[in-house]
């Protein structure tokens, strides 16, 4: 059984505003993965997660185009420094949502008042997205705690839910509730544990 994480950090400065998720979705656009916000969130997650060291700048390498500075393409992407910024802010509201003692971290996802189908994608790429991260860190399983194993193989359950029998029932916003409430408390114990990403 899962449980909570600890919460005895001091507490951290007023919290940074993440950016708003739609608005992410739109300057992610000419990304090079092409990623979704809730997906772009999740990856970051993974690398805080998995211990790597300076997850910040490996996440904008993966998320932000890489062309040369003086292409015709970066000097049209008139959305690049507006982008940036973004990926910034979330990076800072992120890391001190991660460290507050108040349990204030929610993934990126889209409004609540949005149609279950579209929130549950969003679900599905967030956790895509943290699960992605953990492996370009290198994550060692071999490791891990055995909670934070089994957080791993709930994780890869969550990917394989099938998006496209879902409907606006009261049954599945319960069932969607309930996924989001796990992943926010994974990614806290997770990020807790420290989990180790393999040393060269």
């Amino acid at each position: 059984m899962m449980q909570e994480p600890d919460q005895t950090t001091l507490p951290s400065a007023p919290p940074s505003a993440a950016p708003d998720h739609d608005e992410l979705e739109r300057l992610l656009a000419p990304s090079t993965l092409s990623c979704s916000a809730a997906e772009a969130h999740g990856i970051y997650c993974g690398l805080l997660a998995s211990g790597a060291t300076e997850p910040r700048k490996r996440w904008l390498a993966e998320l932000l185009p890489t062309g040369d500075a003086g292409s015709a393409a970066a000097a049209e992407d008139a959305d690049a420094p507006a982008r940036h910024r973004a990926l910034d802010a979330l990076a800072d509201a992120t890391d001190q949502a991660l460290a507050s003692t108040e349990q204030t971290f929610h993934p990126l996802l889209p409004a609540a008042d949005r149609p279950l189908r579209e929130r549950a994608t969003a679900v599905h790429a967030w956790t895509r997205g943290l699960l992605y991260g953990l492996g370009i860190a290198d994550l060692d399983q071999a490791r891990l705690s055995p909670d934070s194993r089994e957080v791993l193989d709930d994780l890869m359950e969550i990917t394989r839910m099938d998006l496209d029998d879902l409907d606006d029932s009261a049954e599945h916003e319960d069932a969607l509730t309930e996924v989001l409430e796990f992943l926010r408390v994974a990614a806290l114990l997770l990020r807790e544990q420290d989990t180790p990403a393999r040393r060269a």
